[in-house]
């Protein structure tokens, strides 16, 4: 099947519709899964037919733009534009409370200071003092920042402030020199950032986005309350955008 073979070329032949029609109820189950996944990270208040709607958008770009040469699989390819599109739809909602969003930046503002004074990853605890609040309290802010991972690593955001670190490629195997080598130093970044982290914190992001276990899974196996999984996948998740945000240089303002 080629690229653009559903999309572009107008009314649609009888033999490709049904095909169509039988890859989007194939791949239908995908989306639900996807959508649940995120789900279970978000707020009670958000409706997960908020999340399936634009993961079906998703499926249907992926089905239509498909093209094997990629040397892709099509559910590999579907995967990553339907959790694409989910998240991106969820930006675009900007339903992070301006509290939440302020709490991120003053954590990512503390672990900056404090690698610059210290030459090191700071604990949560000197992070708490920093942020001149109680460890218990520090906690509590994690908790509530958890949702705060569906942000783009290398998208940065404030009220007034707008940055991309990075642009991601808009297509896997884009030919563009250019992005790729951007690509390879994001990754070297990262890489080096996730070198630097507590073993905890690392461990639990292996195990999370790598082994792909759920927070419930990880707490079992590291033998932690699973409220702190949480917390420390977030603390985990602010270092990287701390060190992202040091390490690529200040940010622009908005045109």
């Amino acid at each position: 099947m080629a690229a653009g073979t559903y999309g572009y070329q107008g009314v649609l032949d009888e033999d490709a519709a049904i095909r169509r029609e039988a890859l989007v109820l194939q791949y239908l189950p995908q989306v639900r899964l996807i959508a649940r996944r995120i789900h279970s990270r978000l707020p009670s208040h958000v409706n997960i037919d908020d999340l399936i709607s634009p993961g079906v958008v998703g499926l249907l770009f992926a089905i239509d733009n498909f093209d094997p040469g990629l040397n892709v699989q099509l559910n590999t390819y579907a995967e990553r534009r339907i959790r694409g599109a989910i998240l991106d739809s969820l930006r675009e909602m900007d339903w992070v409370p301006r509290e939440v969003r302020k709490k991120s930046r003053l954590v990512q503002t503390a672990i900056r200071q404090l690698e610059q004074l210290l030459g090191r990853e700071p604990e949560g605890e000197e992070i708490a003092l920093q942020l001149n609040i109680s460890a218990g309290e520090y906690h509590e802010w994690l908790s509530e920042l958890q949702s705060i991972e569906l942000e783009r690593l290398e998208q940065m955001d404030s009220e007034d402030q707008h940055r991309s670190l990075l642009n991601v490629l808009p297509d896997e195997g884009s030919p563009w020199p250019s992005q790729m080598v951007e690509r390879s130093e994001l990754e070297r970044i990262l890489a080096l950032a996730i070198a630097r982290m507590p073993t905890t914190e690392r461990t639990v992001l292996n195990l999370y986005y790598f082994e792909e276990l759920n927070l419930r899974e990880i707490a079992e196996v590291m033998k932690l309350h699973l409220s702190r999984i949480g917390q420390l996948r977030t603390q985990a998740i602010l270092r990287l955008r701390s060190h992202l945000d040091r390490v690529w240089g200040q940010p622009t303002r908005r045109t």
